[in-house]
């Protein structure tokens, strides 16, 4: 068993990250689901699908659930998920954390947070013109 991935992103995010993510590395090691989240959506209709999708993840090791902006609904939703077991948030949600992550899919789940964590943060880089 491994840790289940749950993405939850505004509109299609977090659909294009996995898609991405998915064409680097041929294939997906981890059981991964994408909720989007639009301006029009009912929030307790999407509580209730990320609730549905993190129960069909949760196959016993956990569920790490990214979002991408802290604060916004896709977030809160995601930190709604905290009162399940054995379950993490991280908000932020960038390629590099995300391909970090699934270049790690036997770790467990507080060990897949400090490298989903690492990931996201030594992606960002400023990138400068040699002089």
């Amino acid at each position: 068993m491994a840790v289940g991935l749950l993405i939850i992103t505004h509109n299609r995010i977090g659909e294009d990250l996995i898609s991405t993510a998915r064409s680097m590395l041929g294939k997906l090691p981890l059981e991964v689901k994408s909720l989007a989240v639009s301006q029009s959506g009912d929030p307790d209709e999407l509580l209730n699908r990320a609730l549905d999708y993190h129960r069909s993840l949760n196959q016993g090791e956990g569920v790490l659930v990214l979002t991408d902006m802290y604060g916004s609904t896709p977030s809160n939703i995601a930190n709604r998920l905290l009162q399940q077991p054995k379950t993490q948030v991280i908000a932020g949600i960038n390629l590099p954390m995300l391909v970090r992550v699934l270049n790690y899919p036997n770790l467990r789940l507080h060990e897949l947070v400090n490298k989903a964590i690492s990931g996201g943060h030594d992606g960002i880089l400023l990138c400068e013109a040699e002089c």
